[in-house]
């Protein structure tokens, strides 16, 4: 297991010969013994392609590579972080909430419209998120970023899932999105923020989402 929650704000990560992490630039706390970090110019195991879905979706999340051996701690502005494990799955996350992830996964890119036909392109409007995400595929694990931690809410067939898209951070499996309009209580007392719009996840899978609509 390449990290080790230290407390809610930051991660340690084991870093071994032959082995490679990548980070967020600027996520890197503090390290003990022979690490390197190098600017990442190739999207992690993604490479070019990886690389070009970033430009198109205009993410500008930067990459380092993380090579060597030793301990690294990984933090970035104070954010709650939680590490999510895959088994062969495809994770699907905001890149802006990437802290770091083993570089056994393979990284790419996916047009949100391709799983939700013309509201998914209505959802990265809406959300403010693009129209891309990243997705993260394979054996290994995720560090990820949210405001307030995250929960994770399992969807089944029988019982999809109403999420606030400002309130998204992630999901993995056979999950399909649309967005759906309602009228929340906050809209209903003049405070609203958002829930006129729900993004609904059916399917089966999970979804992990913050305990705020606050973006990073």
């Amino acid at each position: 297991m390449a990290f080790r929650e230290i407390n809610s704000k930051m991660v340690e990560a084991t870093v071994a010969p032959g082995q490679r992490l990548y980070s967020q630039r600027g996520a890197m706390l503090a390290y003990r013994g022979e690490v390197s970090f190098t600017p990442n110019v190739q999207g992690g195991q993604g490479g070019l392609m990886s690389m070009i879905g970033r430009r198109i979706a205009n993410e500008a999340t930067p990459l380092m590579t993380v090579e060597g051996s030793g301990t690294v701690l990984f933090g970035h502005g104070g954010h709650h972080v939680q590490v999510l494990h895959l088994t062969g799955d495809t994770l699907y996350v905001e890149s802006d909430r990437l802290l770091a992830f083993e570089g056994t996964l393979t990284q790419g890119t996916v047009f949100l419209g391709a799983q939700g036909g013309v509201m998914g392109m209505v959802r990265g409007q809406v959300s403010g998120q693009g129209l891309f995400t990243t997705t993260l595929k394979g054996h290994g694990a995720v560090a990820v970023m949210a405001h307030g931690g995250v929960f994770e809410i399992p969807i089944t067939p029988q019982r999809p899932v109403h999420v606030d898209p400002q309130a998204y951070v992630a999901h993995h499996g056979d999950v399909r999105n649309k967005l759906s309009t309602a009228l929340g209580w906050r809209d209903m007392v003049g405070r609203g923020s958002g829930e006129a719009f729900q993004l609904e996840l059916s399917g089966s899978g999970a979804v992990y989402v913050q305990a705020s609509e606050e973006k990073l």
